[in-house]
């Protein structure tokens, strides 16, 4: 008797055994397929993409778009400020993203801001020429790699008329970038006129709230007091990342297929 019961609790062990290790290897499965199916969105831009917390409450838009997606989608913000599409290429920064892009990610590219700066060599770029040659860099880049590139044209500055209308703040930038898209078959999320409309129905008073004007003494990072028509605040990086998953929703890109909410939605609670 006592045989046949050791036998039994044997046979248990063994069969319990057994479970444990199909679900040890069910679950090894599933989170390898989760990272697998992981899609990162790589950003390649300037100040108004890239992260200021050490600045706070001035952000880029780029710190705002991870919360848009479900847990298959991770963005990786490598913007970093006063850069252009020039500089940003020449300083390696593009060629560390190149390297650990993969098939099937996606590269956001918004440069214009500081490609202006005719006196400064170093980041200059000439819109038809210079700026869409080293676009292209990007887009050749991401592509070799299997992955996506979007291109995003710059998101305005607070720039308003005497008599209230938004103002155009990027010369031929925006045509520019447009048209590499197009010849490319490379989408393009209009983000210039995306954000000009958005302030221009905000009006020259509204829009101080999204940019970073603040008061004397109303934050620590400013004693002083700040007036910047180019940087925002965080409540302004929010809406500009919503504007970008506007975009991304128009496009039909498959990221929308990842989004946890509508931006169409998230306007109408933000008015």
């Amino acid at each position: 008797m006592k045989g046949k019961q050791a036998a039994f609790l044997c046979s248990v062990i063994i069969a319990i055994g057994v479970v444990l290790m199909a679900r040890t290897t069910i679950v090894g499965d599933a989170a390898k397929t989760r990272r697998e199916t992981v899609i990162v969105i790589y950003l390649a831009g300037d100040s108004t993409v890239a992260a200021a917390r050490s600045r706070a409450p001035r952000a880029g838009w780029g710190e705002m778009l991870d919360d848009w997606f479900d847990d298959h989608v991770i963005v990786k913000n490598m913007a970093a400020s006063g850069r252009s599409a020039k500089s940003f290429a020449e300083e390696g920064r593009l060629d560390h993203i190149l390297r650990d892009i993969k098939k099937g990610d996606y590269l956001f590219i918004q440069f214009g801001h500081n490609d202006e700066k005719v006196n400064d060599p170093a980041r200059y770029t000439e819109p038809f020429t210079s700026y869409q040659a080293y676009l292209k860099q990007y887009i050749d880049g991401a592509r070799a790699k299997g992955a996506i590139p979007v291109l995003i044209t710059p998101v305005e500055r607070r720039r308003f008329s005497a008599d209230g209308r938004a103002l155009d703040s990027h010369g031929l930038y925006p045509a520019a970038m447009k048209a590499l898209g197009k010849n490319e078959h490379v989408p393009v999320i209009d983000l210039t006129a995306k954000s000009k409309q958005r302030f221009e129905q905000l009006g020259p008073e509204r829009t101080k709230r999204w940019f970073l004007w603040l008061k004397p003494g109303e934050h620590p990072n400013y004693p002083k007091g700040i007036k910047d028509n180019t940087h925002f605040h965080e409540r302004g990086a929010k809406e500009i990342a919503r504007l970008v998953v506007e975009g991304i929703v128009e496009l039909d890109l498959p990221l929308r297929h990842h989004l946890i909410r509508s931006p169409k939605q998230d306007s109408v609670r933000n008015r």
